[in-house]
């Protein structure tokens, strides 16, 4: 009867399932690309390093570096988001992101170890704002559909994520024809990539999701406001005057921002799961990371290598969709103990495993994968469904350095453990590690009760 009416006041049922359904397709598009961008740090890095540097040793460097970076870019993306939406957020990461790979283009055709360095470090903003784009797919998400929607946004990679490791070599011809190193093949390609998921993301990514998650909270509470207004004054009023307007929006933006004063925003469960984030990228840069080194030293070919670390890619992305169903049926607590658990059994097998076996070795890779997808959509879940919309965005960048952090460290320190203990010794350590995933979510004694489905 009221259909005008509703058109302006029912947005956040109907209006919003369209504008999510719009936001989902253009995040997927922009990951579809950037997962290809993704790839080639994860495929080559450590094998560009093990070349310019003489040994392995520091190969897991170029890891550290582009994880250390995308700390930083998580911090700045992170503030701009808040600031001015996800859409400027989410473009500027990816186009520093594409910088930072036409940089280690360039270190590698003029042997400069200090630019490439640095590259590293800036290309990190691509990885970053890759995993910065699921909190995007979550803004305007039901609390029941929320795991999913930024699931969703995650399978986006799979595609370019699993297709770049496998074009490496072609991509290597193509740096050869241009009178580059081989290895420096898939970062022309990153460099397309993460320019493309750009493009995508500033023209497309509208209504901002963020910016939109907020107007609908504000317009709700003006809802209310005027509702227990009119039930308490019978008499009818005119059309409120621009400054009458002006003031009550002001009123309620004062009391928006003020709002999430009172409540902690750290709670134990948004910690928790951040840690299990942290920890769970540890585990997998760690693992990751070794496993071309440890694999070409045992005579595999970079065409067998790459084809490994795309079944390891796929499982960290494919299966994205399931964990967010998993999330959302069963609670975070109980997906993130499983998460450990399957990174347990990652960590052991890569460390029995043959070094010839490129099943076994891709077996444990594929559950690296896993077990990262399920500790990464549990703990995203609870830092979406926790966090008001006043200050999501940055506390969501903070928590993302903790991440970045973690896998700088895992990157880094995998490299050494290594070469002091082999493969062998790396695989038992981070299977070790991945307990205290497990012990970091067990339930605790019941000083509060909370729903399941939004804790950890």
């Amino acid at each position: 009867m009221t259909r005008a009416g509703d058109a302006t006041h029912t947005a956040p049922e109907t209006g919003r399932a369209t504008a999510q359904r719009r936001i989902l397709t253009v995040l997927v598009l922009a990951q579809l690309l950037a997962g290809a961008g993704l790839a080639a740090g994860i495929t080559v890095g450590a094998l560009l390093a093990e070349d310019l540097l003489g040994g392995p040793g520091l190969s897991g460097l170029p890891s550290a570096l582009f994880t250390g970076g995308s700390a930083l870019a998580a911090i700045a993306v992170g503030k701009l988001s808040q600031a001015r939406g996800r859409r400027p957020g989410l473009a500027a990461g990816f186009a520093v992101g594409a910088l930072g790979a036409l940089g280690i283009v360039a270190a590698t055709a003029l042997e400069s170890l200090p630019l490439l360095f640095a590259s590293f470090v800036i290309y990190g903003s691509g990885t970053a704002t890759n995993l910065q784009a699921r909190y995007a797919g979550a803004d305007l998400a039901t609390d029941a559909t929320r795991a999913r929607s930024l699931s969703y946004v995650l399978l986006g990679t799979t595609a370019g994520a699993v297709a770049g490791p496998n074009l490496v070599g072609p991509t290597g011809v193509v740096a050869e024809a241009l009178g580059l190193a081989p290895l420096a093949g898939p970062f022309l390609l990153a460099a397309a990539a993460y320019g493309g998921a750009a493009l995508v993301i500033s023209l497309l990514l509208r209504p901002d999701p963020l910016l939109e998650a907020r107007r609908m909270e504000i317009a709700a509470a003006e809802a209310a406001l005027t509702s227990s207004s009119s039930s308490s004054t019978p008499s009818p009023s005119p059309s409120p005057s621009p400054a009458a307007e002006a003031a009550a929006t002001a009123a309620d933006s004062e009391r928006h921002a003020v709002a999430p004063v009172p409540t902690r925003i750290w709670t134990a469960d948004v910690i928790t799961g951040v840690v299990v984030m942290a920890l769970t990228q540890f585990v997998m840069v760690g693992l990751m990371t070794m496993t071309p080194v440890h694999m070409r030293a045992h005579d595999h070919t970079v065409t067998v290598v790459g084809v490994v670390i795309s079944l390891h890619v796929a499982a960290m992305f494919l299966p994205a969709p399931l964990s967010g169903l998993l999330v959302d049926k069963f609670g975070t607590r109980a997906v993130a103990v499983s998460a450990g658990l399957v990174l347990l059994a990652a960590g052991g097998l890569a460390a029995l495993a043959p070094p010839q076996s490129t099943a076994l070795v891709a077996l444990a890779l594929i559950l690296l994968g896993l077990g990262w997808s399920l500790g990464l959509v549990a703990g995203t879940t609870v830092l979406t469904t926790s966090v008001p919309t006043t200050v999501r965005a940055s506390v969501q960048g903070q928590a993302d350095v903790a991440v970045a952090l973690s896998g700088a460290a895992g990157g880094l320190l995998s490299g050494l453990v290594f070469a002091w203990i082999d493969f062998r010794g790396l695989g038992f350590t981070l299977a070790a590690l991945s307990l205290v995933v497990v012990a970091a979510v067990r339930p605790r004694t019941a000083r509060r009760t909370v729903a399941p489905a939004s804790t950890v």
